[in-house]
């Protein structure tokens, strides 16, 4: 199986830096510890297997942080379990702070905010797609921001040694057996989680909140998603339903929220040409005026504003290793939206 591969070994040594930071394409903010003049040598290779991917990225000491705004601009919420082979990893996410020893795996969501500090290191990470995994939502959730110390955790690290090694020689009609494998495999070392006491009622609460979260993606651009849909898609009553989006602020407030992002996220792409009211009325507001006042309420900033700022910035100067990247258009982003 061939992985799309990038080095910056391609590009001069003062350029190196900049040609990793157009890799991560916005995923994360990269700021090296030491000064990236003299070159910054890295390298990662990725294996697409239909809703995961798994990555080895060698790098030289880093800070990656991933805020609200990268949340924004590249609304991914893939689960993300790292295998760090050499370095201990400095982990900030959902209000914790962690030291992970190499070999230990840990979780995070690229829905969270989240740092990562770590010294020169390889490293192995799973990045699962919460559309392809969804039964896997109850255990991943309560694990992100965790480290597996576990038994059946180093197990798992163990786990993502091997893929490395077999990944490069499985054959194309088996590429779909290795998701549903790597799925079962995350699972079992899982399940001790979900046996918890007191964990059922969370776990069923966690479960239909992703059962929510889909439906409304699906529906996001039709005037009819609202309660009465949900109730009927998901077999719910609008009393139960109205309890599990207490804490997401009610069920119109959740889907405002949901399509505003979507418009931040639209707004942001230089690549889309549609007019402010033309994404308004796509994402079923009642005219220009409503929306930019949701808008404002939400991000603090018009929706001309952020189309601005999006259009005034791109990218300053394009290094070879950039305009190679524009031209396959492989980045890391990228790969991320292919999961």
């Amino acid at each position: 199986m061939k992985a799309e591969s990038f080095a910056t070994s391609d590009v001069p040594a003062p350029q190196q830096f900049d040609a990793w930071m157009a890799w991560f394409d916005g995923v994360f903010d990269v700021l090296p510890h030491d000064s990236p003049r003299n070159g910054f040598p890295a390298q990662s290779q990725s294996w697409q297997l239909g809703g995961c991917m798994v990555s080895r990225v060698q790098a030289p000491a880093i800070r990656v942080e991933r805020n609200v705004m990268h949340s924004r601009r590249n609304p991914l919420d893939h689960w993300v379990i790292t295998l760090s082979c050499q370095a201990t990893s400095l982990i900030s996410s959902r209000g914790r702070t962690l030291s992970v020893p190499p070999r230990t795996p840990f979780v995070v969501s690229l829905a969270d905010d989240l740092r990562s500090e770590r010294a020169e290191d390889r490293r192995l990470q799973l990045y699962m797609s919460r559309d392809r995994f969804a039964d896997l939502s109850p255990a991943l959730d309560r694990a992100r921001g965790t480290a597996l110390d576990t038994p059946l955790g180093f197990l798992l690290g163990d786990y993502l040694a091997l893929l490395e090694q077999i990944l490069p020689e499985v054959a194309p009609d088996d590429q779909p057996r290795m998701s549903d494998a790597i799925g079962a495999m995350v699972a079992a070392c899982l399940a001790p989680e979900q046996d918890r006491a007191g964990a059922a009622g969370l776990q069923i609460d966690t479960v239909r909140l992703e059962r929510v979260r889909r439906v409304v993606r699906k529906y996001l651009r039709s005037p009819a998603l609202g309660a009465r849909l949900l109730c009927h898609s998901l077999s719910m009553s609008r009393s139960k339903l109205y309890r599990l989006m207490n804490a997401e602020g009610g069920v119109s407030r959740y889907i405002q929220r949901q399509r505003l992002l979507e418009a931040y996220a639209l707004l942001s792409d230089q690549s889309v040409n549609r007019s402010i009211t033309a994404i308004a009325e796509e994402l079923c507001f009642a005219d220009t005026s409503s929306f930019s006042r949701a808008f404002r309420r939400e991000f603090t900033a018009s929706p001309s504003d952020v189309r601005a700022t999006s259009h005034a910035t791109p990218n300053p100067s394009i290094t070879p290793a950039q305009a190679s990247a524009d031209a396959t258009r492989t980045n890391l982003h990228s790969l991320l939206r292919a999961v």
